[in-house]
């Protein structure tokens, strides 16, 4: 059976690892992620190669050196990679966090926007239209529909598939699918190396940049500009870029504080009542920073 070694520290673990470490390698600082093999009958995506959630994507990555080298965005240096019947574990170098502006983050997301992929089967494709299609399996954004917000979110709900079908026509382009700051640590001249590849595949042209710009002190509007400019020529126009990002930014910020409503607005209190709970006020924040974006996807 896999387990830590002693005296690695552990980092955390996302959604699709089963832990992540920090440890010594030929007296050098290394991260061991380890991703565990689901059972084979998981009907979640996991197994499913092109599913957003595909579970060994992060290994794939590594092993096919897609982004070793890539405009804007690259990731760390790969020391190893090792499968066995419970899993992957991989090993890179560790990368010491730098704090980066929005701005330069938005200009690496555009650079790499053009990057070329291998045509491989792994990478993620509809990330977005992915996580709608399992809000909706829950019912849809049903602690939303109790308050004051509820008529506006019911509408913007109705119209997801409309606004699906509009990113669909977009230029689409390379995305990381997960760039928060935290998963741009560092840097390598002027590109960014990034960590968490989990997700790397093909979104809207701007998607990265409306998921990033949930995470910025910058509003959408400069983070556009900045994108746009570090854009390939040809690739896609503003307003292509902007209807990318405003997309992923109001459908992901409204899912989110649903989510943390959810967790928090139980029994029959008020929802308005948990608003300033710790747990929810950062997502009323995030959704409020989104108003002028909501109204015009709603125009």
């Amino acid at each position: 059976m896999w387990h830590p070694e002693a005296g690695w520290r552990r980092l955390g673990a996302g959604p699709l690892s089963a832990g992540v470490w920090l440890a010594s390698e030929g007296g050098r600082d290394v991260v061991v992620k380890r991703l565990a093999r689901p059972s084979p009958v998981e009907d979640t995506g996991v197994n499913d190669p092109a599913d957003v959630n595909y579970w060994r994507r992060g290994a794939d990555v590594a092993l096919s050196g897609a982004v070793d080298t890539t405009p804007g965005l690259r990731g760390p240096r790969v020391v190893g990679v090792e499968e066995d019947d419970e899993g992957i574990t991989v090993v890179h170098e560790h990368v010491a966090a730098v704090v980066h502006p929005g701005l330069w983050l938005a200009a690496c997301l555009g650079r790499f926007a053009g990057a070329p992929l291998p045509p491989a089967p792994w990478l993620a494709r509809g990330q977005l239209r992915s996580r709608l299609a399992l809000v909706a399996r829950r019912g849809g954004w049903t602690s939303l529909a109790r308050t004051q917000a509820g008529p506006a979110a019911e509408e913007l709900w109705r119209r997801r598939s409309q606004w699906l079908e509009v990113s669909d026509q977009l230029p689409q382009v390379s995305q990381h699918g997960d760039p928060v700051p935290a998963n741009v640590p560092g840097r390598h001249g002027e590109d960014g190396v990034a960590v968490d590849w989990a997700h790397l595949g093909t979104a809207p042209v701007g998607a990265d940049l409306g998921y990033l710009s949930l995470s910025t002190r910058e509003e959408l509007e400069p983070l556009v500009d900045a994108y746009v400019q570090a854009l390939p020529a040809g690739l896609a126009s503003r307003d292509q870029v902007l209807v990318g990002a405003r997309t992923t930014a109001v459908y992901t910020a409204l899912t989110r504080l649903d989510w943390a409503l959810s967790r928090v607005a139980t029994g029959d209190h008020p929802v308005e009542s948990t608003f300033s709970h710790p747990s929810v006020s950062p997502y009323i924040r995030g959704m409020q920073r989104q108003l002028p974006h909501i109204e015009a996807l709603l125009a």
